[in-house]
């Protein structure tokens, strides 16, 4: 990357504060471009669910990963519920998404609090393993809570092979006008697909592990016994391993560092799988440098830019993210490591710059939460909106949740220091209700930034990238207006 006209400001910048100049470029199309990244982790997409309770779980982690990124569990999660997790996500099919289902006999009032799980909304009604109905929220509107689901569902259901070619799929659903199938193998429900599965799975490839299944990252932080954390995440199959805290430029990190990486080389060493280890967070060329030389091959950049961080506020301590990004990547790139910009962003050209700057990915926390596929449950405020709470890992809520297991006293002495809202409503956007729908904006964003620079791959994007800088009214000029002056 280069500054436009090599003026390189004193001031350091966020996300806002910049722009991309379009250069001549031979790349015709944004499905020319390959967003495969360049950390060795194996993400064909480069976004990172990051490891906040209120975003990472089971079902973000399959969707993610089905469609190319990669999902961190929290560190607060118990490892037998990570163990559970990581199995689950494994399992689920590659391409087919993940059916919601329910028995004929079930009452409405049970099948309604799953709808909102997946972004299908729709149940599969089963009788034993035989598909005989599907219901959906509309189904389900105006009629007693305690009738039975046989009575609401559609029975005039469609079903498609396993083997069936994903066009004539999509044909299928196109002509009998209907939004969801399920697939069978032999006379077994498989997967579902919708209209927008297929055409996703014509566009995404999914993050895989060497046996085909699909991949999902869990952190680990710094205190307690970080080792047996690390080889318990690493034994229960986790490919990517986070070690995190807010300050990662610390005695403690560099301390426990080397222990994490002497657990993965020795899983190395077992099985043939290297898993690469993430550590973070820092804003300094310094800090990237010394968690490189520690043993990382990821380093995770941004102090204080997410939403549900108040980090600054408090303390005063941060650095707008794209310099932080600039600047530790270049550090990183000379030590062999990589780079992980984490927080900040709020639209698709900010994922942008981020790869610009020198990110191999950009972490997306809040910005998920809103989905209905992020842990927490579906609900609705005075005007009938959905939402879902949110809240930052260093908050009061977050506190309680990682000190449970110490004593009454600790736990409330450690609640009185919280650097992060505890409770923030992210209300779903209609348009856009499910993960998958901000993956298809961002992408397609992330795709036509690279056609503008003429890169075909994030490691030329990255060379040919000319940033310039702008007021506050530069930034303005280029937001859309719904409404008229």
């Amino acid at each position: 990357m280069k500054f436009l006209n090599d003026q390189r400001p004193a001031n350091d910048l966020t996300y806002a504060d910049v722009f991309m100049v379009p250069s001549r470029s031979s790349v015709a199309s944004r499905l020319d471009v390959d967003l495969t990244t360049p950390d060795g982790v194996g993400t064909t997409i480069p976004l990172v669910v990051a490891n906040m309770t209120a975003v990472a779980g089971r079902r973000m982690a399959e969707t993610v990963a089905r469609r190319g990124g990669l999902a961190i569990l929290p560190q607060d999660i118990p490892l037998r519920a990570v163990d559970t997790t990581i199995a689950d996500v494994k399992s689920r099919h590659a391409v087919l998404e993940t059916p919601i289902t329910i028995d004929p006999e079930a009452p409405v009032a049970e099948v309604l609090p799953l709808l909102g799980k997946r972004a299908h909304g729709a149940a599969v009604v089963l009788k034993g393993t035989e598909p005989v109905g599907i219901v959906t929220d509309r189904d389900c509107q105006g009629v007693d809570r305690f009738a039975r689901v046989a009575d609401v569902m559609t029975s005039d259901i469609v079903t498609v092979s396993a083997d069936t070619d994903p066009a004539a799929v999509f044909e299928t659903l196109t002509r009998r006008h209907i939004h969801l199938v399920p697939v069978l193998d032999g006379d077994v429900m498989v997967g579902v697909l919708t209209r927008k599965g297929v055409l996703r799975s014509a566009i995404y490839q999914p993050s895989l592990d060497r046996e085909g299944r699909l991949m999902v990252g869990a952190a680990v932080g710094i205190n307690g016994d970080v080792a047996g954390r690390a080889k318990a995440l690493l034994t229960s199959g986790a490919d990517v391993l986070v070690v995190d805290t807010a300050h990662g430029h610390q005695d403690k990190m560099l301390a426990v560092l080397p222990r994490v990486v002497a657990e993965r080389d020795a899983h190395e060493a077992a099985t043939g799988v290297r898993v690469p280890v993430v550590a973070g967070n820092v804003v300094s060329a310094a800090g990237a440098r010394e968690l490189a030389e520690a043993g990382a091959d990821v380093i995770k950049v941004g102090v204080g830019p997410g939403a549900m961080c108040t980090t600054r506020m408090m303390t005063g301590v941060g650095r707008p993210q794209f310099s932080a990004v600039l600047e530790c990547a270049g550090a990183a790139r000379e030590a062999g490591a990589t780079v992980w910009a984490d927080g900040g962003v709020k639209y698709p050209r900010d994922v942008a710059l981020g790869l610009a700057a020198g990110a191999a990915s950009v972490m997306v926390g809040s910005w998920f939460a809103g989905t209905y596929e992020s842990p927490g449950d579906l609900q609705g405020d005075a005007e009938g909106r959905l939402y879902k709470e949110s809240f930052g890992m260093a908050s009061a809520r977050a506190v309680r949740a990682r000190t449970k297991e110490r004593s009454a006293f600790e736990r409330a002495r450690s609640a009185l220091f919280e650097e992060g809202i505890s409770s923030s409503r992210m209300y779903l956007d209609p348009e856009r209700p499910g993960v998958e729908d901000l993956l298809d904006s961002i992408i397609s964003g992330v795709r036509s930034s690279f056609t503008y620079a003429g890169a075909r791959t994030i490691a030329e994007f990255q060379e040919r990238a000319v940033v310039g800088v702008q007021s506050a009214a530069g930034y303005e000029e280029g937001r859309p207006r719904h409404t008229s002056w």
